[in-house]
């Protein structure tokens, strides 16, 4: 009966937030159906959409790029073409706002002479850095605010297309129309802007124009290389991205990101801040909404569909290959319905999967074959619709002859399993293991766990882990250890084994030596 009550709590959309001291993590549920999953660390630099006022060390005619010191240890990569002026892309509508002024046509061989050796030049990060390769960066600077997309140095402005109704997209044309925008710059109306008050684009207006501004004293004081603007941390993206009426809850174990999270969202809506709301039971609050089994299952080579069916995906340093097989659904009597229904069902999947992996680059889906252009059409247009939730930008073509589909998902930083996992030590990079911080996230959330369970019966707890993980403990983490000591009223002892695996662990009663399980 507690099973059944606690499902039923599962039902419309909810932003489920669990942050700690190491990691703080972000899942987007749709009736209890992972959907959306992020992940920050304290130690990850994520850098991406940040801004730096950096400086040109050399320029490659071959590659038509030059190269940027941002202040990293590998400089940066500007191509020629991401230091031009671009338009607006293929998923924004321009609207005119009749202060366009004709501007000299700029080309890829004029930017060595605008940008020469030696010269500061003000870039945005497109890309992080990934493997062995630096950032990529271009000088088309664009800030994101929760309805409005300001480009301080473009005077284009646009609105999303994703908003499809066309009476309010005529609404939204003539809010651009009104809206005071500083000479020379431009704006796009965002996704989350359908259906809100023009009053409201004139706040967002006024903070991204404020804060532009303090961009532009920081570029004129400071010396290059140094970062200029800092792009927000997950609580703060999470607020700006997801919190929109289409969000019925959201539940944070912070009582500090709650607080955060209702004060940046209560000047522009007091029913968006009665939504968040701070999760303080027990139980884990990954566990209690069943995400941590679906972010586990992430990580799988394999993944099972409703019909019986499977995907196998696989990472490669070229491409990403998925195969999808019919796997147990075979009772069908006519075979073709049956491919085309686990065909349908796979689209579906890797479209969720590429999201909660974050894997992109080329990807090639090997379908199983269909006899029927239609039925292949059909599952093309599957993936289209599916791929239009996915903020990365991507790109898909129709089923060839062989029946594969190929597509493009733009990689903006690592991938999931890029960021929690590091080459195995034990098979020279062929296999993947968890980090040392990653496991002392691991041990510290099962020790809260155990230690909350045996309060009153077990104070002295001995835990064995492998020597790297012990040094990690020892070195970066003790003030946490002794935190988790201090709250149980326990003591805790480590011991290393050179025979344990990296992710092995055992914690156990230091008097008895009998295991403890959460």
């Amino acid at each position: 009966m507690k099973r059944i009550l606690g499902l039923s709590k599962q039902t419309g959309n909810k932003l489920v937030i669990n942050s700690e001291r190491l990691e703080r993590r972000v899942a987007l549920l749709e009736d209890g159906r992972l959907e959306e999953y992020s992940i920050e660390r304290e130690s990850d630099r994520n850098i991406v959409n940040s801004i730096f006022k950096g400086r040109v060390k050399n320029i490659e005619h071959g590659l038509k790029a030059m190269f940027v010191d941002i202040g990293f240890e590998k400089n940066a990569f500007l191509h020629f073409w991401d230091a031009i002026p671009l338009a607006l892309d293929s998923g924004v509508e321009q609207v005119d706002r009749g202060t366009k002024k004709q501007q000299k046509r700029i080309s890829a061989k004029d930017i060595p002479s605008i940008y020469p050796v030696g010269a500061d030049v003000l870039v945005q990060v497109t890309k992080g850095p990934i493997s062995t390769k630096g950032p990529r960066i271009t000088t088309n600077i664009s800030l994101a605010g929760r309805y409005l997309v300001l480009m301080p140095y473009s005077d284009q402005s646009g609105i999303s297309r994703k908003i499809e109704d066309p009476k309010e997209r005529d609404r939204l044309r003539k809010v651009l129309r009104e809206l005071d925008v500083p000479e020379g710059m431009g704006v796009i109306v965002r996704t989350a802007g359908e259906n809100q008050r023009a009053r409201y684009f004139v706040r967002d207006l006024g903070l991204l124009v404020e804060q532009w501004r303090a961009i532009e004293a920081q570029v004129a004081e400071k010396p290059a290389p140094v970062c200029v603007f800092r792009e927000p941390d997950l609580i703060e993206r999470t607020v700006r991205d997801f919190l929109t009426d289409e969000i019925d809850e959201v539940v944070c174990d912070d009582t500090n990101a709650v607080a955060r999270m209702q004060e940046l969202v209560g000047s522009i809506s007091r029913r968006s801040r009665s939504r968040i709301q701070h999760y303080s039971e027990p139980t884990p609050i990954f566990e209690r909404y069943g995400v941590q089994k679906q972010i586990d299952d992430a990580f799988h080579r394999q993944v099972w569909l409703p019909c019986g069916g499977y995907i196998v995906i696989d990472e490669t340093e070229a491409l990403i290959a998925i195969d999808v097989n019919t796997g147990r659904n075979k009772g069908a009597k006519d075979v073709e319905k049956t491919i085309f229904q686990t065909n349908i069902e796979a689209a579906d999947e890797i479209c969720r999967q590429l999201r909660l992996r974050n894997i992109g680059g080329l990807i090639i889906g090997d379908f199983i074959d269909m006899k029927s252009r239609r039925d292949q059409q059909a599952v093309f247009m599957r993936m289209k619709d599916r791929l239009k939730r996915d903020k990365a930008k991507t790109h898909v073509l129709p089923i060839s002859q062989l029946g594969l589909m190929e597509m493009t998902r733009q990689r903006a930083q690592e991938s999931l399993s890029g960021s929690v996992y590091e080459p195995c030590p034990y098979c020279n990079g062929r296999g993947r293991v968890k980090t040392s911080m990653s496991m002392s996230v691991e041990i510290q959330r099962e020790l809260h766990a155990v230690m909350r369970k045996y309060q009153d019966t077990v104070h002295d707890i001995r835990v064995t882990v492998n020597p790297h993980v012990l040094q990690r403990l020892r070195e970066q983490d003790e003030e946490l250890l002794i935190e988790i000591e201090r709250k149980y009223a326990g003591r805790l002892t480590f011991r290393s084994d050179p025979a344990f695996h990296h992710e092995q662990y055992v914690i156990a009663d230091a008097n008895t030596g009998q295991e403890l399980k959460p």
